[in-house]
């Protein structure tokens, strides 16, 4: 496979590589590549999130919110909820 960069991102790669972030053009690719495949494989957990919340929905397992207080509590559980996410997934390796 062949991969033309405009001339605004070959620029981009030889200042990268100047400055010793990359060593070589084709490592600007692998990591514009893993990028893209980490925000594809994201994007594919929304999607099946925001299903798996339609089909609950159907079902009936929603949750009504009718005031500012269920908000605050909804947002307040949720960021909890991410926190503790985050803190299991960003454990430093020993």
């Amino acid at each position: 496979m062949e991969v033309h960069p405009t001339p605004g991102q070959r620029a981009f790669i030889q200042q990268a590589i100047e400055s010793g972030r990359i060593h070589r053009p084709e490592e600007a690719v692998e990591q514009a590549l893993s990028l893209w495949e980490e925000r594809e494989r994201r994007r594919t957990g929304i999607l099946a999130a925001v299903e798996e919340a339609e089909a609950s929905i159907i079902q009936g397992k929603g949750r009504l919110i009718t005031s500012e207080s269920q908000v605050d509590e909804l947002v307040n559980a949720t960021k909890q909820r991410g926190l503790a996410r985050l803190a299991t997934e960003h454990k430093p390796v020993r």
